[in-house]
């Protein structure tokens, strides 16, 4: 029990420092570039971190069930709700803007572009929320459990 909650913990954290790392750090410092390199960077940026933080959601979302179930402590369960619900939310609202920006030619890059990346990065900090909350409750559901 106490390896999986670890594991499910290490998980959620990297997928927080990854998605918090987007937010406060890698997207604002993009955002100051011109509409072209703009797009032209978060488009191979995007399908790099796609993999990454789907397999840490999935992995850190499993793990958590798991512990709840096994502890039945109810911390684990909200905490891995938290962390699958980024599935959802990417799915069904971030990912209409995401295929916009994927399908969009660099060399059309403009002020469209620019204001859905803009709104892109207020979606995706929704996922650092969701992210950061969640390793919050496994460290309280960890440090409550000796």
């Amino acid at each position: 029990m106490l390896q999986l909650s670890i594991a499910a913990l290490v998980f959620a954290t990297l997928f927080a420092g990854a998605a918090l790392y987007i937010s406060l750090v890698e997207h604002p410092s993009r955002l100051g570039l011109s509409d072209g390199p703009l797009l032209a960077q978060w488009q191979p940026s995007y399908k790099r971190a796609l993999p990454i933080q789907s397999g840490l959601a999935i992995a850190g979302g499993a793990a958590g069930l798991i512990a709840g179930y096994l502890s039945a402590d109810w911390r684990w369960f909200a905490g891995s709700i938290l962390l699958l619900a980024n599935w959802p939310i990417t799915l069904f609202v971030i990912m209409p803007v995401n295929k916009r920006l994927m399908a969009m030619p660099v060399s059309e890059a403009g002020a469209e572009s620019r204001a859905m990346l803009v709104q892109w990065g207020k979606l995706h900090n929704v996922r650092s929320a969701l992210g950061a909350a969640t390793a919050l409750l496994f460290v309280w559901a960890l440090a409550g459990a000796g």
